[in-house]
């Protein structure tokens, strides 16, 4: 009597699973094609004049103290065309916006309490969606390289350094807008005053010209008078 065993052992390879490494050449269409898309950070007609880490508060009047509003890169953006430079700052993570204001001539940067690590100014700030009086505070803070168990500051990342650049810069691009400013008030009040020195010229030729068609037609009412009059009747 035959045994049974071979069929089954023959049954058992046939039902065995193809191997991981086996290529079966199938190939599955993507459900959703993803186009790529341009991402606009809005600083494209931007140059950054100013690019440091640093770390924003703002001061709650409410609760009277200081809150962090992030940590990140701070930015002094000069517009391509409009020459107007604007203050930016989004967190390092999320890139969020923490400030986004107008470098305006009324604007001052001061050291905040004697600490030549940090400064503060006011400003009309507009990273919430809506204009809001903020009185800002930023602290930059040294990159320390530890070696074994000494810790030194990397060359050139001072955080005096960089609280310093950042007050000059920022102190010179307000004092920069100001002479625009002047310079723009300027040429307005010199197109005003051509302007009216145009018109003027204009009233004075058309006043010349509408007086001899005054005395033209003066004259030809005089004519006309003459002639209605009657000559008077002879005795």
């Amino acid at each position: 009597m035959a045994s049974a065993e071979p069929e089954h052992e023959h049954r058992e390879d046939e039902e065995a699973p193809a191997g991981e490494d086996e290529d079966t050449g199938a190939q599955v269409a993507p459900i959703v094609k993803l186009e790529e898309v341009a991402v606009s950070t809005g600083e494209e007609d931007e140059d950054a004049i100013l690019d440091l880490k640093s770390k924003l508060y703002r001061f709650d009047k409410d609760g009277n103290q200081w809150k962090e509003r992030g940590a990140g890169t701070v930015k002094l953006l000069k517009h391509k065309e409009s020459g107007k430079v604007r203050l930016v700052m989004r967190q390092s993570k999320t890139l969020k916006i923490c400030a986004n204001h107008l470098v305006l001539p009324t604007m001052s940067v001061q050291e905040h309490a004697g600490n030549d690590k940090s400064c503060v100014w006011h400003a009309t700030d507009f990273a919430d969606g809506e204009l809001k009086d903020e009185l800002f505070c930023i602290r930059f803070a040294s990159v320390e390289i530890r070696v074994g168990s000494m810790c030194i500051h990397a060359r050139g990342t001072s955080a005096r350094d960089d609280c310093k650049t950042f007050r000059e810069m920022f102190q010179e691009v307000a004092e920069s807008q100001e002479s625009k400013e002047e310079n723009n008030d300027a040429t307005v009040v010199a197109d005003a005053l051509e302007k009216l020195s145009v018109e003027g010229k204009k009233t004075e030729e058309n006043a010349g010209e509408e007086a001899p068609a005054a005395t033209k037609n003066e004259e030809t009412k005089t004519d006309t008078d003459k002639k209605g009059e009657k000559p008077a009747p002879s005795t």
